[in-house]
């Protein structure tokens, strides 16, 4: 078994720690808020001080944190990570940050140091059960030595080279913002042209947006939005798509009418709660936790 430095223990980080610790990893934890690091001590993870006091007990370290800028502080920081990585070492990124930030963070780790970013799809009970879609970017060589870890968390899918995990992700949120503010869209509208929300659900579970109604049915039915996924990620996730957009020359209206609506919804209230609570804001109703 490996000896793994995990750090960031929020929502999808604490379940996919406690995941390796389950497959009998030798696991190390940090994260910036000590006391989300308790359950998984009581569990037998050691709890390390610093991001680079975590990185000097492993082998491989994770990051799992929730912007650009976080992830440039735990790894190239004050005791960052980034000190503790010497030749042999692999790093793994499983946050959603975009494939700029993971090429500009490797290219200032020691030489020698393996890299591998590796985000994932899917809810936190998909985490808790290691059943992820973990996208992988990196060489065959780094992803070979990291696929026994990586398959402790889900399927493992080998997309492309350095960035290509991150790059992947970002399409895949994109459709993610896109679909579920095109549900609230239709929504709004035929409830406007006085048709039942019930037989508006029932059509929209027949169209090409099921996947979004099935998952999130429940939720626009009782107006409640437990975070499965925070909205201020997802929001965060569509400004990530429009810049990498800008640095491509590529014009996408879509994404960036989601991205308003996304944006308008955490203006509103709803950073907190689960990304789908858009649809309450493009309806014009107040969502609940």
């Amino acid at each position: 078994m490996a000896k793994i430095a995990f750090l960031g223990l929020g929502q999808m980080g604490a379940p996919m720690a406690r995941r390796l610790l389950q497959a009998g990893h030798e696991l190390t934890v940090w994260n910036r808020t000590p006391d989300r690091a308790e359950p998984l001590a009581a569990a037998g993870a050691a709890v390390a001080g610093s991001p680079a006091d975590a990185g000097a007990r492993a082998e491989f370290a994770i990051t799992m944190v929730a912007t650009p800028e976080a992830l440039r502080t735990v790894v190239l920081g004050e005791n960052g990570l980034a000190q503790a990585l010497a030749p042999g070492h692999v790093y793994i990124d499983m946050s959603t940050v975009g494939p700029d930030t993971v090429r500009s963070i490797a290219a200032r780790l020691p030489q020698g140091v393996g890299v591998v970013d590796a985000p994932v799809r899917g809810s936190v009970g998909q985490a808790a059960e290691g059943r992820l879609d973990v996208l992988a970017g990196g060489s065959d060589e780094d992803l070979e030595r990291v696929r026994p870890i990586l398959e402790s968390l889900g399927s493992v899918t080998h997309v492309g080279g350095l960035g290509a995990g991150a790059a992947m992700k970002l399409v895949a949120n994109l459709t993610l913002g896109v679909a579920i503010t095109a549900v609230g869209e239709a929504l709004a509208l035929g409830e406007a042209l006085g048709l039942g929300q019930a037989p508006l659900l029932n059509m929209l579970e027949g169209s090409q947006l099921a996947p979004a109604v099935r998952a999130k049915r429940a939720n626009i039915e009782t107006g409640a939005y437990p975070p499965n996924f925070k909205l201020r990620h997802a929001a965060k996730d569509l400004r990530l798509v429009a810049e990498a957009a800008t640095a491509a020359n590529r014009d996408l209206k879509v994404s960036a009418a989601a991205r308003a609506w996304l944006d308008s919804a955490v203006e509103k209230g709803a950073a907190d709660l689960d990304y789908s609570a858009v649809v309450a804001t493009i309806m014009g109703e107040e969502p609940q936790s």
